[in-house]
């Protein structure tokens, strides 16, 4: 079985983040810790916060599992009294997915409060939802079906949701979830959509073909939100693209109402765009995309790329790990969406005191 982990070439922001690992530390007991509970009884002797400087040591070293990050963390914290590695991760294992994300959520409330006032961070932003998977699992799959799910490489991985705030000095992941067989990606949708504008102001939203559905189109319509998102081409959107190529246009611009059935109806534009440095010379040199807003909004769309290199940030600052546990997999996502970007905001915001 292959870890979670995957440590690759570092960004300059993540190698800076890596090289001030107390600072970080610190900074995030301050503002992160308060946000997290575990569920332990009242003589435990072991203080909580050493669960989590446990786990923030993990994510910001190596490739490194909670056993041998136990046995290391026992020499290099100054605690009297830390955890094993096994409970730890018993203590993990007994959280749920919900109460996860509710003190995820409380814990980027408190950061944002404490960096909303600088020139890192502002409420008003552009959001993508997109989804990531873990590195391919290659174990026995069985009972674990509807968390191990089939990728587009014809592999098996966990994947997760997140909505993320772009276009700003360091993306922040506003929340994630994980993704089980069967759910329906509208709702992933709107529950990400709750929880990033009850932290943030948001405009618009940006998202990929794996969203090109007329209800989640409708229903981000319905918010007062504007959308730019790619549309799978089909037998119009082919037909189109052939004229265009005929013509030699770079650029087309047409309404379309999309059926919601029981005659209802959503109403969009559809952008017909040219590649530059296309490599094919017939109609798939054209990508369309669909909008509520302005056809030049499109331009937004550039800024969807920032998420590309925000998982592979995310997943370097993962503690490895081989468990099939559902709920200890999407905390150490979680934790370490919250590690990277944490970190990252503090460097950017010259280390805040």
């Amino acid at each position: 079985m292959i870890s979670t982990a995957s440590h690759e070439e570092t960004s300059p922001i993540d190698h800076e983040v890596l090289t001030h690992t107390d600072e970080i530390t610190e900074q995030v007991s301050h503002i992160a810790y308060p946000a997290f509970s575990l569920n332990r009884g009242d003589s435990c002797e072991i203080h909580p916060n050493a669960f989590w400087d446990l786990q923030t040591y993990l994510g910001l070293r190596e490739n490194l599992a909670a056993n041998e990050g136990a046995r290391s963390f026992l020499y290099d914290s100054q605690r009297e009294r830390t955890p094993l590695g096994h409970a730890h991760r018993d203590h993990i294992r007994g959280l749920s997915i919900e109460s996860i994300r509710e003190m995820y959520h409380e814990a980027l409330q408190r950061l944002i409060d404490r960096v909303s006032e600088t020139e890192v961070f502002h409420r008003a932003g552009l959001v993508v939802i997109d989804t990531t998977e873990a590195e391919p699992f290659t174990g026995d799959r069985t009972g674990h079906e509807d968390e191990i799910l089939g990728t587009k490489d014809g592999e098996y991985a966990y994947q997760w949701a997140t909505v993320q705030l772009v276009g700003k000095a360091v993306p922040l992941v506003l929340d994630a979830r994980p993704i089980r067989r069967g759910e329906n990606r509208c709702e992933i949708v709107m529950d990400l959509l709750d929880s990033a504008q009850d932290l943030v102001h948001v405009d618009r939203v940006l998202m990929d073909r794996a969203f090109d559905s007329r209800h989640i189109l409708e229903e981000i319509d319905q918010r007062g939100l504007g959308y730019v998102v790619p549309k799978r081409m089909y037998t119009s959107e082919r037909a189109h693209a052939k004229c265009l190529l005929r013509w030699d246009r770079d650029r087309y611009v047409t309404d379309r109402k999309l059926h919601l059935g029981q005659n209802e109806w959503h109403e969009t534009t559809l952008i017909y765009r040219r590649r530059e440095n296309a490599e094919s010379d017939d109609h798939t040199q054209y990508s369309v995309f669909m909008t509520n807003c302005h056809p030049g909004a499109i331009h937004f769309y550039n800024s969807r790329w920032e998420i590309e290199s925000g998982y592979k940030s995310i997943k370097r600052f993962m503690a490895a790990t081989t468990s099939k546990n559902f709920v200890l997999r999407f905390f150490y996502f979680a934790f370490a969406c919250l590690l990277s970007r944490f970190g990252g905001l503090l460097i950017c915001s010259c280390r805040l005191s």
